[in-house]
Protein backbone atom coordinates (compact mmCIF):
# COMPACT_ATOMS: atom_id res chain seq x y z
CA UNK A 1 0.00 0.00 0.00
CA UNK A 2 1.22 3.27 -0.78
CA UNK A 3 2.27 5.79 1.65
CA UNK A 4 1.07 9.32 0.91
CA UNK A 5 3.40 11.93 1.04
CA UNK A 6 2.62 14.86 3.56
CA UNK A 7 6.19 16.46 4.08
CA UNK A 8 5.12 19.50 1.17
CA UNK A 9 2.52 21.98 2.87
CA UNK A 10 -0.69 22.07 3.50
CA UNK A 11 -3.83 23.84 3.46
CA UNK A 12 -7.02 24.14 4.79
CA UNK A 13 -10.08 25.18 3.00
CA UNK A 14 -13.38 26.52 4.53
CA UNK A 15 -16.23 27.17 2.83
CA UNK A 16 -19.32 28.77 5.00
CA UNK A 17 -22.77 28.54 3.69
CA UNK A 18 -26.15 29.41 4.89
CA UNK A 19 -27.07 25.66 5.27
CA UNK A 20 -23.85 23.70 5.45
CA UNK A 21 -20.16 24.13 5.94
CA UNK A 22 -17.24 22.41 4.12
CA UNK A 23 -13.90 21.45 4.62
CA UNK A 24 -10.56 19.69 3.45
CA UNK A 25 -6.84 19.95 3.58
CA UNK A 26 -5.62 20.70 -0.07
CA UNK A 27 -1.85 20.30 -1.42
CA UNK A 28 -0.28 22.59 -4.10
CA UNK A 29 -1.61 21.07 -6.87
CA UNK A 30 -5.40 21.41 -5.96
CA UNK A 31 -5.70 17.57 -4.33
CA UNK A 32 -8.00 17.19 -1.59
CA UNK A 33 -6.61 14.85 0.79
CA UNK A 34 -9.26 14.96 3.26
CA UNK A 35 -12.36 16.46 3.77
CA UNK A 36 -15.94 16.64 5.50
CA UNK A 37 -18.94 18.90 6.34
CA UNK A 38 -20.93 19.59 9.13
CA UNK A 39 -23.66 22.07 9.90
CA UNK A 40 -23.61 25.65 9.76
CA UNK A 41 -27.21 26.39 11.13
CA UNK A 42 -28.33 25.53 15.28
CA UNK A 43 -25.07 27.37 16.73
CA UNK A 44 -26.29 30.08 19.21
CA UNK A 45 -22.77 32.33 19.04
CA UNK A 46 -19.99 32.05 16.32
CA UNK A 47 -17.77 31.12 19.48
CA UNK A 48 -19.87 27.52 19.27
CA UNK A 49 -19.57 27.23 15.74
CA UNK A 50 -15.69 27.40 15.32
CA UNK A 51 -15.40 24.84 18.55
CA UNK A 52 -17.67 22.78 16.49
CA UNK A 53 -15.26 22.79 13.06
CA UNK A 54 -12.53 22.43 14.95
CA UNK A 55 -13.73 19.42 16.96
CA UNK A 56 -14.59 18.25 13.23
CA UNK A 57 -11.19 18.76 11.72
CA UNK A 58 -8.79 18.23 14.57
CA UNK A 59 -8.69 14.32 13.94
CA UNK A 60 -7.78 15.47 10.35
CA UNK A 61 -4.96 17.53 11.44
CA UNK A 62 -3.66 14.86 13.39
CA UNK A 63 -3.29 12.47 10.78
CA UNK A 64 -1.70 14.75 8.06
CA UNK A 65 0.20 16.49 10.64
CA UNK A 66 -0.49 20.16 11.83
CA UNK A 67 3.60 21.07 11.20
CA UNK A 68 2.39 20.59 7.32
CA UNK A 69 -0.38 23.05 7.41
CA UNK A 70 0.48 26.35 6.47
CA UNK A 71 -2.69 27.89 7.35
CA UNK A 72 -6.67 28.36 6.89
CA UNK A 73 -8.78 29.97 3.95
CA UNK A 74 -12.53 30.53 4.23
CA UNK A 75 -14.92 32.04 1.62
CA UNK A 76 -17.90 33.38 3.37
CA UNK A 77 -21.45 35.35 2.56
CA UNK A 78 -20.44 38.91 3.30
CA UNK A 79 -16.53 38.02 3.89
CA UNK A 80 -14.16 41.00 4.57
CA UNK A 81 -10.68 40.07 3.65
CA UNK A 82 -9.11 43.30 5.27
CA UNK A 83 -10.61 42.99 8.74
CA UNK A 84 -11.41 39.37 8.69
CA UNK A 85 -14.67 39.82 9.09
CA UNK A 86 -18.26 38.46 8.29
CA UNK A 87 -20.23 41.60 8.15
CA UNK A 88 -24.38 41.28 8.14
CA UNK A 89 -24.68 38.12 6.34
CA UNK A 90 -28.65 37.49 5.76
CA UNK A 91 -28.39 33.69 5.22
CA UNK A 92 -26.27 33.24 8.31
CA UNK A 93 -28.10 33.12 12.16
CA UNK A 94 -25.39 35.41 13.57
CA UNK A 95 -26.15 38.82 13.50
CA UNK A 96 -23.71 41.96 12.78
CA UNK A 97 -19.77 41.51 12.41
CA UNK A 98 -18.41 38.43 13.01
CA UNK A 99 -14.72 39.08 13.85
CA UNK A 100 -14.56 35.23 12.07
CA UNK A 101 -10.03 35.06 11.44
CA UNK A 102 -9.70 36.36 15.00
CA UNK A 103 -11.98 33.53 16.54
CA UNK A 104 -10.32 30.60 14.06
CA UNK A 105 -6.75 31.32 15.09
CA UNK A 106 -7.02 31.52 18.50
CA UNK A 107 -8.68 28.00 18.46
CA UNK A 108 -7.10 26.54 15.56
CA UNK A 109 -3.44 28.08 16.46
CA UNK A 110 -2.84 28.34 13.18
CA UNK A 111 -2.53 31.97 10.69
CA UNK A 112 -6.45 32.56 8.73
CA UNK A 113 -6.90 34.51 5.90
CA UNK A 114 -10.85 35.21 5.08
CA UNK A 115 -13.01 36.62 1.79
CA UNK A 116 -16.34 36.01 0.30
CA UNK A 117 -17.23 32.85 -1.52
CA UNK A 118 -17.15 34.35 -4.75
CA UNK A 119 -13.96 36.06 -4.41
CA UNK A 120 -12.99 32.79 -3.12
CA UNK A 121 -14.30 31.21 -5.71
CA UNK A 122 -11.63 33.29 -8.45
CA UNK A 123 -8.50 32.68 -6.56
CA UNK A 124 -9.53 29.10 -6.44
CA UNK A 125 -9.68 29.44 -10.39
CA UNK A 126 -6.49 31.15 -11.16
CA UNK A 127 -4.50 28.81 -9.11
CA UNK A 128 -6.22 25.34 -10.04
CA UNK A 129 -8.73 26.10 -12.82
CA UNK A 130 -9.37 27.62 -16.15
CA UNK A 131 -7.71 30.93 -15.08
CA UNK A 132 -3.86 29.30 -14.74
CA UNK A 133 -1.63 31.77 -16.02
CA UNK A 134 -4.57 34.50 -16.81
CA UNK A 135 -3.61 37.58 -15.18
CA UNK A 136 -6.76 39.56 -15.89
CA UNK A 137 -10.12 37.81 -15.73
CA UNK A 138 -13.47 37.86 -14.28
CA UNK A 139 -15.16 35.20 -12.57
CA UNK A 140 -19.18 34.97 -12.31
CA UNK A 141 -20.91 32.35 -10.18
CA UNK A 142 -24.46 31.60 -11.39
CA UNK A 143 -26.45 29.87 -8.60
CA UNK A 144 -28.46 30.49 -5.64
CA UNK A 145 -27.09 34.54 -6.49
CA UNK A 146 -24.84 35.40 -8.93
CA UNK A 147 -21.29 36.35 -7.33
CA UNK A 148 -18.17 37.75 -9.18
CA UNK A 149 -14.29 37.89 -8.53
CA UNK A 150 -12.72 40.12 -10.32
CA UNK A 151 -8.72 39.88 -11.11
CA UNK A 152 -6.58 42.66 -12.59
CA UNK A 153 -2.64 42.73 -13.08
CA UNK A 154 -2.85 39.16 -11.16
CA UNK A 155 -4.64 40.79 -8.13
CA UNK A 156 -7.85 40.31 -6.85
CA UNK A 157 -9.92 43.72 -6.44
CA UNK A 158 -11.22 44.60 -2.85
CA UNK A 159 -11.56 48.22 -3.24
CA UNK A 160 -11.31 50.19 -0.53
CA UNK A 161 -13.38 48.53 2.40
CA UNK A 162 -12.82 45.06 1.33
CA UNK A 163 -16.54 44.37 -0.44
CA UNK A 164 -15.60 45.18 -4.17
CA UNK A 165 -17.06 42.33 -6.80
CA UNK A 166 -20.71 42.80 -5.84
CA UNK A 167 -21.53 42.49 -10.13
CA UNK A 168 -24.71 40.24 -9.22
CA UNK A 169 -26.20 43.28 -7.95
CA UNK A 170 -25.36 46.06 -10.81
CA UNK A 171 -29.05 47.23 -12.51
CA UNK A 172 -29.07 45.69 -15.69
CA UNK A 173 -32.66 46.62 -16.38
CA UNK A 174 -33.52 49.66 -14.83
CA UNK A 175 -37.25 49.38 -12.79
CA UNK A 176 -36.71 45.91 -14.20
CA UNK A 177 -37.87 42.81 -11.94
CA UNK A 178 -38.22 43.30 -7.81
CA UNK A 179 -35.51 41.02 -6.50
CA UNK A 180 -36.77 39.37 -3.15
CA UNK A 181 -33.71 39.95 -0.64
CA UNK A 182 -32.85 43.66 -1.65
CA UNK A 183 -35.57 45.37 -2.70
CA UNK A 184 -33.44 46.75 -5.90
CA UNK A 185 -35.16 46.72 -9.55
CA UNK A 186 -33.38 45.19 -12.17
CA UNK A 187 -30.41 43.49 -11.11
CA UNK A 188 -28.04 40.73 -12.63
CA UNK A 189 -29.06 38.40 -10.03
CA UNK A 190 -32.93 38.93 -10.55
CA UNK A 191 -32.95 37.73 -14.14
CA UNK A 192 -29.68 35.26 -14.08
CA UNK A 193 -29.49 33.51 -10.78
CA UNK A 194 -31.57 30.05 -10.23
CA UNK A 195 -34.19 32.14 -8.66
CA UNK A 196 -34.33 34.18 -11.55
CA UNK A 197 -34.75 31.68 -14.19
CA UNK A 198 -37.44 30.04 -12.07
CA UNK A 199 -39.14 33.43 -12.08
CA UNK A 200 -38.34 34.07 -16.25
CA UNK A 201 -40.11 30.37 -16.76
CA UNK A 202 -43.30 31.35 -14.83
CA UNK A 203 -43.59 35.05 -16.76
CA UNK A 204 -42.16 33.28 -20.11
CA UNK A 205 -45.61 30.78 -19.69
CA UNK A 206 -48.09 33.46 -18.42
CA UNK A 207 -46.92 35.18 -21.69
CA UNK A 208 -47.35 31.89 -24.12
CA UNK A 209 -50.43 30.54 -22.38
CA UNK A 210 -51.11 29.21 -26.20
CA UNK A 211 -48.15 27.40 -26.63
CA UNK A 212 -47.33 24.25 -24.66
CA UNK A 213 -44.92 23.60 -22.38
CA UNK A 214 -43.61 20.88 -20.03
CA UNK A 215 -42.87 23.58 -17.31
CA UNK A 216 -46.93 23.97 -17.00
CA UNK A 217 -47.42 20.30 -15.71
CA UNK A 218 -45.27 21.21 -12.72
CA UNK A 219 -47.35 23.23 -9.68
CA UNK A 220 -45.43 26.81 -9.83
CA UNK A 221 -44.30 26.50 -6.17
CA UNK A 222 -42.34 23.26 -7.32
CA UNK A 223 -40.88 24.63 -10.40
CA UNK A 224 -37.22 25.28 -10.05
CA UNK A 225 -33.97 25.83 -12.49
CA UNK A 226 -33.10 22.21 -12.48
CA UNK A 227 -36.77 21.79 -13.37
CA UNK A 228 -36.58 24.11 -16.62
CA UNK A 229 -33.27 22.65 -17.81
CA UNK A 230 -34.38 18.96 -18.12
CA UNK A 231 -37.56 20.44 -20.11
CA UNK A 232 -35.31 22.65 -21.99
CA UNK A 233 -32.81 19.75 -23.16
CA UNK A 234 -36.11 17.52 -24.33
CA UNK A 235 -36.89 20.03 -26.39
CA UNK A 236 -39.27 21.80 -24.89
CA UNK A 237 -39.69 25.64 -26.60
CA UNK A 238 -40.54 27.92 -24.01
CA UNK A 239 -37.59 26.70 -21.86
CA UNK A 240 -35.25 26.91 -24.87
CA UNK A 241 -36.42 30.93 -24.83
CA UNK A 242 -35.71 30.94 -20.98
CA UNK A 243 -31.88 30.33 -21.45
CA UNK A 244 -32.32 32.26 -24.45
CA UNK A 245 -33.76 35.51 -22.55
CA UNK A 246 -31.33 34.76 -19.49
CA UNK A 247 -28.36 34.93 -21.81
CA UNK A 248 -29.51 37.53 -23.39
CA UNK A 249 -29.35 39.55 -19.82
CA UNK A 250 -25.86 37.79 -18.71
CA UNK A 251 -24.69 39.12 -21.88
CA UNK A 252 -25.28 42.44 -21.70
CA UNK A 253 -24.25 42.44 -18.08
CA UNK A 254 -20.77 40.87 -19.30
CA UNK A 255 -20.23 43.52 -22.27
CA UNK A 256 -20.34 46.26 -19.47
CA UNK A 257 -18.01 44.30 -17.51
CA UNK A 258 -15.31 43.77 -20.32
CA UNK A 259 -14.96 47.07 -20.84
CA UNK A 260 -14.99 48.07 -17.36
CA UNK A 261 -11.40 45.61 -16.76
CA UNK A 262 -10.67 44.60 -20.44
CA UNK A 263 -10.29 40.96 -18.91
CA UNK A 264 -8.69 38.33 -20.74
CA UNK A 265 -11.35 35.68 -20.22
CA UNK A 266 -14.72 35.48 -18.04
CA UNK A 267 -15.50 32.36 -16.34
CA UNK A 268 -18.78 31.31 -15.45
CA UNK A 269 -19.54 28.76 -12.84
CA UNK A 270 -22.42 27.46 -10.78
CA UNK A 271 -25.29 24.91 -11.52
CA UNK A 272 -26.84 27.68 -14.30
CA UNK A 273 -23.44 25.86 -15.93
CA UNK A 274 -25.02 22.56 -16.45
CA UNK A 275 -27.02 24.22 -19.16
CA UNK A 276 -24.25 24.36 -21.40
CA UNK A 277 -24.45 25.50 -25.04
CA UNK A 278 -28.04 26.48 -24.28
CA UNK A 279 -26.84 29.41 -21.77
CA UNK A 280 -23.32 30.06 -23.37
CA UNK A 281 -24.37 30.23 -27.12
CA UNK A 282 -26.97 33.59 -26.40
CA UNK A 283 -24.69 35.24 -23.48
CA UNK A 284 -21.40 34.96 -26.20
CA UNK A 285 -24.27 36.42 -28.81
CA UNK A 286 -25.37 39.06 -26.67
CA UNK A 287 -21.85 40.22 -25.18
CA UNK A 288 -20.45 40.56 -28.44
CA UNK A 289 -23.37 42.48 -29.85
CA UNK A 290 -23.13 45.05 -26.64
CA UNK A 291 -19.07 45.46 -27.03
CA UNK A 292 -17.31 48.46 -29.01
CA UNK A 293 -15.16 46.87 -31.52
CA UNK A 294 -11.78 47.50 -29.72
CA UNK A 295 -13.25 44.85 -27.30
CA UNK A 296 -14.86 42.52 -29.96
CA UNK A 297 -13.49 38.81 -30.32
CA UNK A 298 -10.78 39.49 -27.39
CA UNK A 299 -12.35 37.96 -24.30
CA UNK A 300 -12.58 34.09 -23.91
CA UNK A 301 -15.97 33.50 -22.35
CA UNK A 302 -15.79 29.59 -20.77
CA UNK A 303 -16.86 27.41 -18.37
CA UNK A 304 -14.76 26.82 -14.84
CA UNK A 305 -13.21 23.97 -14.83
CA UNK A 306 -13.18 22.57 -11.22
CA UNK A 307 -15.70 20.33 -10.45
CA UNK A 308 -18.20 21.95 -8.57
CA UNK A 309 -18.39 19.81 -5.32
CA UNK A 310 -15.00 20.34 -4.75
CA UNK A 311 -14.69 24.18 -5.90
CA UNK A 312 -15.80 26.00 -2.40
CA UNK A 313 -12.89 24.31 -0.68
CA UNK A 314 -10.16 24.70 -2.94
CA UNK A 315 -11.20 28.42 -3.29
CA UNK A 316 -10.63 29.14 0.00
CA UNK A 317 -7.90 26.67 0.64
CA UNK A 318 -6.07 29.02 -2.58
CA UNK A 319 -6.27 31.89 0.03
CA UNK A 320 -3.69 30.33 2.08
CA UNK A 321 -0.95 30.16 -0.71
CA UNK A 322 -1.49 34.24 -0.79
CA UNK A 323 -0.87 34.60 2.54
CA UNK A 324 2.42 36.66 3.29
Amino acid sequence: MAITDFSKDLAIGIDIGGTNTKFGIVDHRGNIIEQGDMSTRDHATPEVFVDELYKCLEPIITRVGKENIKGIGIGAPNGNFYKGTIEYAPNLEWDGIIYLTDLVTERFKLPSSLTNDANAAAVGEAMYGAARGIMDFIMITLGTGVGSGIIANGQLIYGHDGFAGELGHTIIIPDGRMHWGTNMKGSLEAYCSATGVRLTALEIMKLNPEKKSMMADVPADQLDSRIVYECAIKGDELAIEVYRFTGEILGKALANFVMFSSPEAIILFGGLCKAGKLLLDPTRKHMEENLLPIFQDKVKLIFSELKESDAAILGASALVWEMK
